[in-house]
């Protein structure tokens, strides 16, 4: 007897890399929730939680539980990262470039895991804590460009179309820059300052004022860049839906720095701290939605539809900014 041939629609495919992105983004929160209540080393061991067990014991606690429960949910998007790959082998029609970016997601997931192992290992050493959110937050880029990809038509071969002029592109390229930055030193706060998830774990060796200080001026930076760029693109240099995905990001980074503020006045609260780690995984869903609105496929031979183009790049010439494709 031979089986049915199972595919799927692009819509459904965009549902499942949909559905990938926001477990990841989930599990971000739910990890810093195990920090956050003093849970990280509430199973000792890994993969099992006690050496001799695979599940908590009852003299765990409820430190043991929240651990464990962070490890299952772990698997449930392990899980969705592998639908990613099976649902990009089964779409139809078939995309190389979306199969090979689905790759991407258990990798990612595979390599966080071993090193939350590290962090268990190490008991809460910062530096494995900052590269178990470090890996996180690159699982998120990743799920974003290829939920991003799965909703755009097959490029004709493989070139893509600029919705801005070089400038603004360049300009916007900064803000990937800027984002890391900012990432990077809010590790360093989490490194130096309170809610380390253990009582007993070892802290960065920096003064906290002065790493947030450094922190808060890697968020101006950010924002002034992000107005500067939403300024180039209202003059007419790109796109309406790159001026919209510029002015997402301001929203979320004014958000993300009020909060940081917040809690930095009120004593570092648990559930500010949460919502900050939130911010900061929605940042970088974000920045790169700017970067991959500055482009679209060249699906056909014919310039940008009208409520895509930019006014600069519907009247520029031959060969210019709306003519010439980029890398895909």
């Amino acid at each position: 007897m031979r089986l049915p041939r199972i595919h799927i629609s692009p819509t459904t495919y965009r549902r499942i890399a949909a559905a990938t992105l926001a477990s990841l983004v989930f599990i971000m929160v739910t990890g810093a929730a195990v920090r956050l209540t003093g849970s990280g080393l509430g199973c000792s061991s890994w993969p099992g939680c006690e050496p001799d067990s695979f599940v908590p014991r009852p003299e765990s606690g409820a430190h043991g539980m929240i651990e464990w429960g962070n490890r299952l949910l772990s698997g449930v998007v392990a899980a969705f990262a592998v639908a990613s790959v099976i649902g990009a082998r089964l779409r139809r029609p078939y995309r190389r470039d979306l199969w090979l970016w689905s790759l991407g997601l258990p990798a990612w997931v595979a390599g966080n895991a071993v090193v939350g192992a590290l962090v268990v290992w190490f008991h809460l050493s910062p530096l494995s804590v900052i590269g178990h959110f470090l890996l996180s937050i690159g699982s998120v880029w990743n799920a974003v460009v290829l939920h991003h990809r799965a909703g755009e038509e097959r490029a004709l071969d493989g070139r893509r179309r600029p919705l801005a002029v070089p400038t603004v592109t360049a300009a916007a390229r900064l803000l990937v820059v800027a984002a890391g930055l900012v990432v990077l030193t809010g590790t360093f706060v989490t490194g130096s300052g309170p809610h380390a998830g253990d009582e007993q774990a070892d802290r960065l060796p920096f003064v906290l004022g002065d790493v947030v200080r450094l922190h808060g001026i890697a968020v101006v930076l950010f924002l002034a860049l992000t107005l500067a760029v939403v300024a180039m693109a209202r003059r007419g240099d790109a796109a309406p839906v790159v001026g919209r995905r510029l002015r997402e990001l301001v929203v979320v980074i004014v958000a993300q720095g009020a909060i940081g503020y917040a809690q930095y006045f009120t004593g570092v609260p648990a559930v500010l701290v949460g919502a900050h780690v939130l911010g900061a995984a929605l940042v970088w869903v974000a920045v790169p939605r700017v970067q991959l609105d500055l482009s679209e496929p060249a699906v056909e031979a014919t310039v940008p539809s009208p409520a895509r183009r930019s006014p600069a790049a519907a009247t520029a010439p031959a060969g210019g900014p709306a003519a010439a494709s980029t890398g895909a």
